[in-house]
């Protein structure tokens, strides 16, 4: 009996949860690796490659739906004591892994069936000689390199596709930001080209097939063969259940499913719009460059040093002339609008609320107490910090105007465009919004707008995708937010005449 319902156990612990993160290891839970599994099988392999063998979701998979048929299971991975795993201790059959790095070491055949699950290790983590090693192998695999914020992961799928044979089928379970970093268009276009992607399988949060992870998954059936100019576009309503097993069975037959949600799409469309999205219908000829700009919060390079308490500025004699209001995490303001009173209550429960801003004058002409706190922080090693090292001088703090809305950068379910009535400078948990005209009655309508639930639906279709319902919208994708072209009736807002969305309006 097929147990449904195995997943990974994952540790409260911080640090045992960071260890999991260093190592990118978050297994497959059975409902899926079945499924993934069912669809490489459909080439009829005679050997089936894991490069990220793990605790065996796959290979288990295997031993169920191998039918009496013996085909050789390849597994790689870099941790030994996956070895004294109980799967490979009770099952030998038809297994075979080696412990070797499938980025460095690759194996030199081809394969009918790979099927993977690759570590999840975002580039943040990754040292300098390791980026550069995966700089050249997109070079040598694809004829191009990606932008250097591309995950481990990332390299992973390229590598392989690289593996695969002609006919053969690779189905893998990567995050959403495969599809929605600024690497992806490029790598979508070349694996679309040379590669037929037959189906995108996404989740609802409600059956996310790793709970209480910060990311959302996503399953890639592609086939080394004709691209198609459609693809399956699958979302799956519910966990646990054998729906998407049987699904793949049937070659994605397009029919009334449980617990799926299918749409045949157009590959172009599916790229524009990012697959990890859902179709986009009826696009607003407006979005929001044409009523404001935007721009990130201030990034201070050390925010335990130059974003500070008011007990701080008080001990170290901070003059008011070098300090600025300021707001640093999108969880200190509740609702969608900062007051004063906000502040203050910040400011009692010792939250920092003031912000070092010195300019480019010299350190010799500060006062005293600000000489004395920054000889403080040059003893913390702060001018080689590698933000801060690229100032002259290093404590001079970046600028910004006061941002008469503030959006938050991370939301989850509350995600808001905030209204600066306390006249604050945000940090870089927000995103600074300023409205093209400064009449306090637009800005007020524009700021209603943007929180009605027609627009705030629609950032799903411009940010990235994390678990939990978190969405992430970099400035450039919230220049393209788009507003619903009732909301700009109904709050009788005006566009710059001369661009809608950044082109020449005559008439």
């Amino acid at each position: 009996m097929i147990d449904l319902k195995k997943h990974q156990n994952l540790p409260n612990n911080w640090e045992e949860r960071e260890l999991l993160r260093e190592k990118g290891q978050f297994w497959t839970p059975t409902w899926v690796a079945d499924a993934m599994l069912a669809y490489v099988l459909k080439s009829k392999p005679k050997m089936i490659l894991d490069p990220a063998i793990g605790e065996g979701a796959f290979y288990e998979a295997y031993l169920k739906q191998k039918n009496g048929e013996s085909i050789s299971f390849v597994g790689r991975d870099i941790d030994p004591e996956i070895l004294n795993t109980s799967i490979y201790l009770e099952n030998k059959i038809d297994l075979s892994i080696n412990i070797k790095d499938f980025l460095k070491f690759p194996p030199t055949q081809k394969f009918k069936a790979i099927v993977g699950n690759p570590p999840y290790i975002r580039h943040h983590r990754l040292d300098k000689v390791t980026k550069e090693y995966l700089k050249k192998l997109c070079q040598e695999i694809t004829g191009f390199t990606i932008d250097g914020r591309a995950g481990y992961h990332i390299y992973f799928l390229l590598q392989a596709l690289h593996s695969l044979d002609d006919t053969g089928r690779l189905a893998f379970i990567m995050p959403a930001d495969t599809c929605e970093g600024k690497f992806a268009t490029k790598l979508w276009n070349w694996i679309t080209k040379n590669y037929c992607l037959e189906c995108v399988c996404t989740f609802k949060e409600e059956a996310t097939p790793f709970p209480n992870v910060d990311t959302n998954a996503l399953v890639f059936f592609i086939r080394k063969g004709k691209p198609n100019k459609t693809i399956q576009w699958v979302e799956v309503t519910k966990a646990y259940t054998d729906c998407l097993l049987k699904f793949v069975k049937t070659d994605f037959e397009q029919k009334e499913w449980d617990n799926l949600k299918i749409t045949q799409r157009d590959l172009t469309e599916a790229l524009e719009t990012g697959l990890s999205r859902p179709q986009t219908i009826n696009k607003s000829k407006y979005c929001l460059s044409d009523f404001a700009s935007v721009m990130r919060g201030i990034a201070t390079g050390a925010n335990h040093f130059f974003f500070l308490t008011k007990e701080q500025v008080d001990a170290l004699q901070i003059p008011e002339q070098y300090l600025k209001r300021a707001v640093g995490r999108t969880r200190d303001v509740k609702g969608d609008a900062i007051t004063n009173t906000i502040l203050e209550a910040l400011n009692e429960g010792k939250r920092p609320t003031y912000l070092l801003s010195i300019g480019k004058e010299k350190s010799t002409v500060l006062p005293q107490s600000l000489q004395e706190y920054l000889q403080e922080g040059e003893g913390q090693g702060l001018p080689q910090k590698s933000l801060i090292r690229q100032r002259n001088p290093w404590y001079k703090m970046e600028q910004r105007v006061v941002p008469p809305l503030l959006f938050a950068y991370l939301g989850r379910r509350n995600t808001r465009f905030i209204k600066n009535e306390a006249q604050v400078l945000p940090l870089t948990g927000f995103l600074c919004v300023y409205p093209h005209k400064k009449e306090a009655t637009h800005i007020n309508k524009l700021w209603k707008m943007l929180n009605h639930q027609d627009t705030i639906q629609n950032l799903r279709l411009v940010g990235k995708s994390y678990g939990s319902g978190a969405i992430k919208v970099e400035p450039s994708g919230l220049k393209k937010l788009p507003i619903p072209e009732h909301l700009v009736e109904q709050f009788q807002l005006e566009i710059t005449p001369q661009t809608v969305n950044g082109q020449l309006k005559l008439f």
